[in-house]
């Protein structure tokens, strides 16, 4: 391979420099790709109530909801019912 000269030194440096943030940055999406294929889906999980409990059958039992139950919207991150305790 034929020696860089010194115009070209800065700009194999550059090259040099933009390749390592590329890899940085690949590794950082292949991280958040990894992450969701693990959890199975895109984004937060930010309610952990079944999907029951949304159904007639729950409802009309009075099964807990982040909506209606001050301990469930604890469970899910809510702050809806802050200073309230739950009957």
């Amino acid at each position: 391979m034929a020696d860089t000269t010194k115009d070209e030194q800065p700009k194999v440096e550059s090259v040099a420099k933009q390749a390592k943030q590329a890899e940085a940055a690949d590794a950082a999406v292949q991280e958040q790709v990894d992450h969701e294929q693990d959890q199975g889906f895109r984004g937060d999980k930010t309610d952990p109530t079944d999907n029951s409990a949304y159904t007639v059958q729950g409802v009309t039992s009075g099964a807990p909801t982040p909506e209606t139950d001050p301990d469930a919207a604890a469970a899910a991150g809510s702050t809806r019912f802050n200073g309230t305790k739950s009957a």
